[in-house]
């Protein structure tokens, strides 16, 4: 059956957050937004549609460098187009005028994740399946011609990220049974910034009891001490068993990230996460030996595969937490996602999006890859804003059954 791009439309979606939620020690006030593609066919046979996360201000620029990028695509056929996709992708990202806007980070690249998870969701549709399964269904050199592998040919070339999907062919059947059992979730809702003592222990209290093994907490205050003080309230309400991830998003100076770590490191952190500025590869480089056995987390604000390269070729993270709404969307995320498989690290996506892209790769990851299942963040505050809201039961991701990558949302 042949799907053919009829139209693109771009959209600018924000929704409020409330009584503090989605705080943190730089986002003070945040709302949750989408940049947000929607792909329309000849006859309207399906609806493709993708997103790209923000914190509110500037969605419009997402939204009008949508339009900007994706005119291409208008008239193409959705299977010839994934074909050969990370081609095509490339041909978008390294337009000549318009590469001078990023290149591969900021509004033009948000709008290229968008343009892409669109692109995927249509496919999967189109096919009647899942994103989880139509990535586990594909051959390996049909996933490789998803990717564009530029700047990274020293590193990974596509006949060995072929190589790497192959061999772990055989053993895919051991790694299945997590389609029934579910994907480990932890939550991070337990910690925002803005949340009193005794919120943040009646929260962990209540992920606990929700079957949660693993939560978040905000870090990053002006008073390190407050910081100390609330993860030991935490650590305390839990206990042992259970691991706690500590959150300064990009708070800290690398002095002041190295003085506190070292204050928090007898609570014994699951990780300490975006610890100093995102860019700062050597900064981050000197964390993570001070630190050490506990790794340093980053990935939300992590814009591109280039800057993955260097950070897991300076072995200054131990936890990839990339984010198929942070780079050009989920073909750029297998690249990272692969080139992972040869360092070792813990790959631990970000869920900027609400988890509803990335419950579907997490058990790509597992099974095709043969990522050790970890767990996958957890954030509810929109859940209601989509058709099909990622489940949780008993702190388990719930597979998802129905077909595309689960982004689309209720009319507004």
């Amino acid at each position: 059956m042949s799907v053919v791009i009829k139209e693109i439309q771009a959209e600018d979606r924000r929704f409020d957050l409330l009584d503090g939620a989605g705080t943190d020690a730089v986002h003070k006030d945040p709302q949750y937004g989408y940049g947000v593609t929607r792909i329309t066919t000849e006859c309207n046979k399906f609806l493709g549609t993708g997103i790209a996360y923000t914190l509110g201000g500037g969605t419009e620029l997402v939204r009008e460098a949508i339009k900007l990028l994706s005119h291409e695509l208008v008239g193409k056929d959705i299977e010839v187009l994934m074909s050969e996709f990370g081609s095509f992708q490339r041909s978008l990202a390294e337009h000549h005028q318009i590469r001078w806007l990023g290149p591969h980070k900021g509004v033009i690249h948000l709008a290229l994740a968008s343009i892409t998870n669109a692109c995927f969701d249509l496919w999967a549709k189109s096919r009647g399946v899942p994103l989880w399964k139509l990535l586990l269904e594909l051959e390996p050199n049909q996933l490789v011609s998803l990717i564009d592998f530029s700047y990274l040919e020293e590193v990974l070339t596509p006949a060995e990220a072929c190589s790497i999907i192959k061999e772990r062919l055989p053993s895919r059947k051991d790694r299945e049974p997590l389609l029934n059992e579910g994907y480990p979730g932890y939550d991070t809702s337990v910690g925002w910034f803005a949340y009193s003592d005794e919120r943040i222990i009646e929260n962990a209290r209540k992920a606990m009891d929700q079957g949660f093994t693993a939560m978040k907490l905000k870090v990053g205050s002006p008073d390190s001490l407050r910081d100390i003080r609330r993860a030991n309230l935490v650590r305390e309400t839990v206990g042992d068993e259970a691991r706690i991830m500590v959150d300064a998003n990009q708070a800290w100076s690398l002095p002041r990230a190295l003085e506190v770590c070292q204050k928090l490191k007898d609570m014994n952190p699951y990780w300490v996460e975006e610890p100093t500025q995102p860019d700062d590869i050597l900064a981050h480089k000197e964390i993570a030996d001070s630190i050490k056995p506990i790794p340093v987390a980053i990935g939300e604000a992590v814009s591109n595969r280039v800057i993955w390269k260097n950070f897991l070729q300076s072995e200054a993270v131990g936890v990839v937490q990339a984010d198929c709404t942070r780079l050009a969307g989920i073909s750029e995320y297998l690249a990272v996602s692969i080139l992972a498989t040869k360092y070792p690290v813990k790959v631990i996506p970000h869920v900027g999006d609400m988890g509803q892209i990335h419950q579907h790769i997490v058990f790509f990851n597992h099974i095709a890859l043969n990522h050790s299942k970890y767990f996958l963040e957890y954030i509810p505050h929109l859940r209601d804003h989509f058709v099909y809201p990622a489940t949780v039961k008993d702190g388990l991701y719930q597979l998802p059954q129905e077909p595309g990558c689960s982004t689309d949302l209720k009319i507004a």
